[in-house]
């Protein structure tokens, strides 16, 4: 019973105490800027279209460049930039090392394709840049090793763009299962439910007039041009993506590691496959990932990407469940049951979040990029970090690794390598193009 009192006298003080933190944390993550930030944005056809919006609203920030190897997208968010600032466009270029040999630029985005995260990442701290990197922040776990270590060498900002980290409501929620809302937090599920149709069989075609495919590719090995992978398409591919787990379950598999506060797990299995339809797509349609963590705590990730039936109502989200109840976390807010599924505390976002489109935005981006400039301006500590990003990154990366052996992962808890298992350790790293390859 003393749980349980323990858990009422928490309601009545949480509103008047963590929401009142939050406030104050908004109100000094709102105030003016002191010196200008520069920032070039790479990958603008989907996410980086509207990064570069976002940073273009950003008081104090200026975007000076706009990179992609698609012309039409290029042109396309050099117009839309001009008409949110109303002053000079940013500078349109093909190839972000333009953006990285001019001095006055201070931030990278990066929001190209996977395989292009933590090379242009690792590239952009070498030329003295702060980077803000698009989830997940590598294609593979070696490359987020290397990132890391990129960072603490060149002692730069390295932001993550799982945006959720800066949501005052996940945070007072978060925050409130610590305090033991719901008891002892022992099991977390992400989940996220789409209705992607087929990408059908590529065909070989000549390379758009419109696009630079060799850079496209960039560290990547070469691979001939085909009909049905750029843009968005490459996602579903070993070659260049990491699959649904990684392109949306980033996001709640970290609400998941963020509320139990857990980092490298001990056992990772998965099951699932390509079921809906029979096409090129090279990942799974269909996942179930498992996470076993010491202290006796579990997350499992449930991907559908071809079948958007909801779960809690929401086609995307998390549910934290311990010893006197259950917390379901979205990007819009939460609501907090107790073990009769009376609902005891409720929270919702006054602006929604983009959920589930391909270019997001709202609320929580706007706030994450205000986030990375104070930590860049004032010394504030980032909300993602690439050194803690990277945590909830591996563990897609061993959920893709386990379903693609088909055999259970036992994993070092301390760095989360996996053990005694040299064809699943095979793929914590890849090849690259001659000349392309990482280097710090």
């Amino acid at each position: 019973m003393k749980q349980l009192t323990n858990r009422r006298s928490f309601l009545k003080t949480a509103s008047a105490g963590v929401a009142g933190a939050a406030f104050l944390r908004s109100a000094h993550g709102l105030a003016s800027p002191t010196n200008h930030l520069n920032v070039a944005v790479m990958g603008v056809h989907n996410r980086g279209g509207g990064l570069a919006s976002a940073f273009a609203r950003a008081e104090g920030c200026e975007v000076t460049h706009i990179c992609d190897v698609d012309d039409r997208a290029v042109a396309k968010t050099v117009k839309d930039v001009a008409e949110i600032t109303g002053s000079n466009p940013p500078m349109g270029v093909v190839d972000f090392r333009e953006a990285l040999d001019n001095p006055d630029v201070d931030i990278l985005v990066i929001a190209g394709p996977d395989h292009w995260h933590a090379p242009a990442a690792i590239m952009a701290l070498q030329a003295g840049k702060h980077v803000y990197v698009e989830k997940p922040g590598s294609h593979n776990p070696r490359e987020g090793e290397m990132l890391i270590e990129a960072q603490q060498y060149y002692n730069l900002k390295v932001q993550m763009g799982n945006q959720q980290r800066s949501s005052e409501e996940s945070s007072q929620v978060i925050e409130a299962i610590r305090e033991g809302i719901i008891g002892r937090p022992y099991y977390a599920r992400a989940w996220y439910a789409n209705s992607r149709g087929s990408i059908g069989t590529g065909q070989s075609a000549p390379v758009p007039d419109w696009l630079n495919y060799d850079l496209w590719q960039g560290p990547a090995p070469r691979m001939p041009y085909m009909d049905n992978r750029i843009h968005y398409n490459w996602h579903w591919f070993w070659h260049w993506g990491t699959g649904e787990i990684c392109n949306n379950g980033t996001h709640e598999i970290d609400v998941c590691r963020w509320a139990l506060g857990v980092d490298y797990p001990m056992r990772v299995r998965s099951s699932g496959g390509r079921y809906h339809f029979k096409d090129d797509w090279e990942f799974y349609d269909t996942q179930i990932a498992c996470y076993d963590f010491e202290g006796d705590k579990t997350i499992t990730w449930d991907g559908r990407s071809c079948n958007a039936r909801l779960v809690e109502g929401r086609g995307r989200g998390a549910s934290i469940h311990g010893e006197y109840g259950t917390a379901i976390i979205d990007r819009n807010g939460y609501v907090v049951y107790d073990q009769d599924n009376n609902e005891i505390w409720k929270r919702s976002r006054t602006s929604g979040e983009a959920t589930m489109d391909i270019r997001g935005g709202g609320g929580l981006t706007d706030r994450h990029i205000v986030n990375m400039m104070q930590a860049i301006r004032d010394g504030e500590p980032l909300n993602s970090p690439i050194s803690d990003g990277q945590k909830t990154t591996l563990l897609c990366h061993l959920g893709n690794i386990a379903q693609k052996t088909g055999r259970t992962l036992m994993c070092n808890p301390e760095n989360g390598h996996i053990l005694n298992d040299e064809e699943a350790m095979k793929m914590w790293e890849r090849e690259y193009e001659p000349g392309w390859e990482i280097k710090i």
